[in-house]
Parts: C-alpha cells; sequence; structure tokens
C-alpha cells in the first residue's frame, strides 16, 4: 500500500486526478486509475523490496495485461468514461534500505483488441 500511495502521489504531481484506487470488477482488478489531460490511465503498482529479480515493470505478465486491459473495458463502460484516450501504465517502486526509487513506464503496453 505504500508503494501505490506513492504511485499516487507521483501521478498527482503529473497533473493526474485520481480516480480509484484497487478498484474491483468481480474477480478483476485496477490499482490505480487515473484522469489526466491526456485521457485516461489505468497504472499497474509494482513494489518489491531490494534486492529485485527483474526489471519490476518486466513483471507484468502477458495474462495480467489481459486482465487489466478487461477490467479497464468494465471500468470505462460502467463509469461513462467511452470514447477518452485510454493509457496503460506501470509504475514501479523500489524499496532499498533508506531509500527509495520510482519509476514511470507510461504506455507500458498497448493492447491488441480482437
Amino acid at each position: 500500500m505504500q508503494g501505490e500511495q506513492m504511485a499516487c502521489d507521483f501521478l498527482e504531481t503529473r497533473g493526474h486526478h485520481i480516480l480509484d484506487r484497487n478498484w474491483r470488477g468481480g474477480h478483476l482488478e485496477i490499482d490505480i486509475v487515473s484522469e489526466a489531460p491526456d485521457g485516461v490511465h489505468f497504472v499497474e503498482v509494482k513494489a518489491r523490496t531490494a534486492p529485485a529479480s527483474a526489471p519490476l515493470d518486466k513483471q507484468v505478465t502477458a495474462i495480467k495485461k489481459k486482465r487489466i486491459c478487461a477490467a479497464a473495458l468494465q471500468y470505462l463502460n460502467s463509469h461513462s468514461l467511452s470514447g477518452k484516450e485510454v493509457f496503460f501504465d506501470v509504475v514501479s517502486v523500489l524499496f532499498d534500505g533508506a531509500q527509495t526509487m520510482l519509476k514511470y513506464y507510461p504506455q507500458a503496453w498497448i493492447p491488441m483488441f480482437t
């Protein structure tokens, strides 16, 4: 939760308005939903304590991306946000002793809907 709070604080400094945190639609979940001047952002937060075995943004698997996309579609339809530009972002937070490293990956992936 500390990682998610840090991610929200960071996004707000970049002009995002946090719409929801830990939003659930059935078995689907989105860590952060924010709105910025460019559109709606669905943000996955990966927070770990060092050492991390792999770059945190790479720990968002294809299955997880698919679930986030399904949740995003559900969210957009239930919140009258259709027609807005949509982005899928990742924020990684690495806690390493007294240091904390936050990295933002805007447009971390572009979903392919078939």
